[in-house]
């Protein structure tokens, strides 16, 4: 799937009349199969970017184009994890990951099968019977992984999936999450505010400014092949000039 922003911003009103803007001007494609992180200072406007793409929000100005067409609201085809695992606890973790399709009126013959086929996926056949209070929050993480690859989708939305882990879990994940990409090929588009998972991960890095968010910088990761060394040469010194982007300050304008 083809994502295109097109010059587009989102200003908030506070309760007394004050006009906030967010974002300014983005204008971003996102190719189909991309592995796309999104990177930038506190407060630049990320997950506003990442919710207004899910249809959550709606851009002040400026449109989100799927292969073409505008969208105009939450789409199945998009799929969104948070960094809050929003599990059901009195739901199993089977019955957790089935539940999108239960919502799209699946059988429950069918959507146990596909959740399973997702658990699978993930590594946690083993515990489809256990509830999500009995699993460690690296396991949780997976669980939303899979129910949200369950409906299908053709891109997913990760807003800091790993920010609440430890080190040692995150950096599991990460080489978890792109063995998952590299099987399914989904469009993904991962907000986080660590450069190494950022380097580590993408196909390529948009940088954005202090806010309001506008693109500093779209940073190529390609010649860093897969699986990455944290430690080769073309690791580092892409890891130092997003570095230096990030603590530059805001540019004038926009580097696309």
């Amino acid at each position: 799937m083809k994502l295109a922003i097109r010059d587009l911003s989102k200003v908030f009103v506070t309760g007394t009349g004050e006009r906030v803007p967010a974002l300014e001007g983005i204008n971003l494609t996102v190719e189909d199969e991309e592995f796309l992180c999104i990177l930038g200072p506190s407060g630049c406007g990320k997950t506003t970017l990442l919710r207004i793409i899910a249809g959550l929000d709606s851009p002040t100005m400026g449109s989100i184009l799927v292969d073409g067409e505008v969208l105009s609201g939450p789409s199945r085809r998009i799929a969104m994890i948070f960094q809050e695992y929003s599990l059901y606890p009195w739901r199993t973790i089977l019955d957790n990951v089935a539940f999108g399709l239960e919502v799209l009126g699946k059988s429950r013959e069918d959507r146990l099968a596909i959740a399973r086929k997702y658990l699978d996926l993930v590594g946690l056949t083993s515990f489809e019977k256990s509830f999500p209070y009995e699993l460690s929050g690296g396991m949780r993480q997976r669980v939303a992984v899979a129910r949200a690859l369950a409906t299908e989708p053709a891109a997913l939305l990760m807003d800091e999936p790993f920010g609440a882990l430890d080190a040692q879990t995150r950096n599991l994940m990460q080489t978890e999450l792109q063995e998952i990409w590299w099987k399914t090929r989904k469009t993904i588009l991962f907000v986080t505010h660590s450069v190494d998972e950022a380097v580590f991960l993408a196909d390529r890095i948009v940088v954005l400014t202090e806010r309001p968010g506008r693109v500093r910088e779209i940073v190529p990761v390609k010649k860093c092949e897969h699986p990455r060394d944290r430690t080769c040469r073309d690791f580092v010194e892409i890891r130092r000039h997003v570095l230096d982007l990030i603590t530059a300050g805001s540019p004038d304008s926009q580097g696309l």
